[in-house]
């Protein structure tokens, strides 16, 4: 009979996302089987804790962030999985977040509420905010805008990302000043939570208001800091649990004696978590501004485009071409976004049938929410319910 696996988990928790990477461990060993486990409370240790081989692991889950670590970590001969994703270590596969749908969603986010002016601030340094930086601006050129970036550099003798990105509070004047010189409305991805709460500091010191001229949204939905900040923080949500869960299960079968043969293994967020650093729309028509919020107000009544047109005393082919010039999308193509976003939110966070969910929203069929659904986000309710929770 197998006994107990003993599994170092190498994941620092004095940030939510580390804990949620370590819920996800948990629910697994739930269903899975009880290990003998390893862990440290606090931050990320850049070389193997003392004692640690002499504990004689049989697997490990860590987040490899220094070289001396990976070297270590190596050397034990063990199966180990990375849920950081720095490196690139030959055998050790690696479960990430994927930056690049991060910055993407973010960039959606701010084009559907009808920005056009836009920035990024993160720190060098830090690979995440780096990689999400590529992805926001590449896709805004894609579509014709220019996006301003502001990047810290740390000092060189601190080490470890978490430490460059809380650095950056010392360069919160110099965020100020390269914000005061923005065209606005501005809509500002920061690389990570931590770093939107330095952009929100420099916005409140330079007499930015936010979110009327400057919009700012994290990475991350750290729930204690995102209330922490004034106003309080909009944050993407990521799959940290998810991610842990799916670690476990690797390791497991890996030390049961499979191979992964899959070596890199990418998690899209979860979605975009509306707070009071973003504004809802940035649109400075008023006949359009009272448009949107009739279809923000009235959407769970099965309103057309008619109805819509008729609040504003506006002709349909007029309203047309207004949602078209500001927005780049019909008044239709508003109902269905506002529609959709809702069925995300109570997909994601309730269990209700998805038939409930479909009468809240305003459809008279299920099918066509499915449908409509799929068609904007990739994925059925059922599997987006999955891949949001355990």
């Amino acid at each position: 009979m197998r006994g107990r696996p003993r599994v170092g988990l190498l994941v620092q928790s004095t940030f939510a996302y580390g804990r949620k990477v370590l819920q996800g461990i948990g629910a697994y060993i739930r269903q899975a089987g009880p290990w003998l486990v390893y862990h440290r409370s606090g931050e990320l240790p850049m070389r193997l804790p003392p004692g640690f081989r002499s504990w004689r692991p049989e697997g490990v889950i860590a987040q490899l962030e220094s070289p001396a670590i990976v070297a270590q970590v190596r050397r034990l001969g063990i199966p180990v999985v990375d849920v950081l994703g720095i490196h690139r270590v030959r055998g050790i596969p690696r479960m990430r977040d994927d930056h690049a749908a991060i910055g993407r969603l973010a960039a959606e986010y701010f084009l559907e509420r009808g920005y056009k002016h836009f920035a990024y601030c993160g720190t060098e340094g830090v690979f995440y905010c780096e990689e999400r930086c590529r992805s926001f601006v590449h896709f805004l050129q894609e579509q014709g805008h220019k996006v301003f970036v502001y990047k810290t550099r740390p000092p060189a003798d601190v080490v470890g990302v978490r430490n460059r990105e809380a650095a950056g509070q010392f360069d919160i004047p110099g965020i100020g000043r390269w914000l005061r010189e923005l065209p606005r409305p501005l809509a500002v991805m920061a690389g990570s939570d931590v770093r939107a709460q330095q952009v929100l500091s420099a916005c409140h010191e330079e007499g930015v208001a936010v979110p009327e001229e400057a919009a700012v949204l994290g990475v991350g939905n750290d729930e204690v800091l995102c209330h922490l900040c004034a106003p309080v923080l909009s944050s993407i949500q990521l799959n940290a649990e998810r991610i842990g869960y799916e670690a476990a299960a690797l390791l497991d079968r890996m030390m049961r004696g499979r191979r992964s043969g899959k070596m890199e293994f990418l998690f899209p967020p979860v979605g975009i978590v509306s707070r009071g650093s973003t504004a809802e729309l940035a649109v400075a028509d008023p006949d359009l501004a009272a448009a949107l919020q009739f279809i923000r107000e009235h959407y769970t009544d099965a309103i057309g485009v008619e109805d819509v047109a008729q609040y504003v005393a506006m002709s349909r082919s007029t309203l047309q071409r207004r949602f078209l010039t500001c927005l780049h999308r019909t008044p239709h193509d508003e109902i269905l976004r506002v529609r959709i976003q809702r069925v995300r939110e109570l997909v994601a966070s309730t269990d209700l049938p998805l038939e409930k969910i479909a009468d809240l929203v305003g459809y008279e069929h299920l099918e066509t929410m499915c449908k409509q659904f799929k068609q904007k986000t990739g994925y059925t309710p059922g599997q987006y319910r999955k891949i949001s929770r355990l």
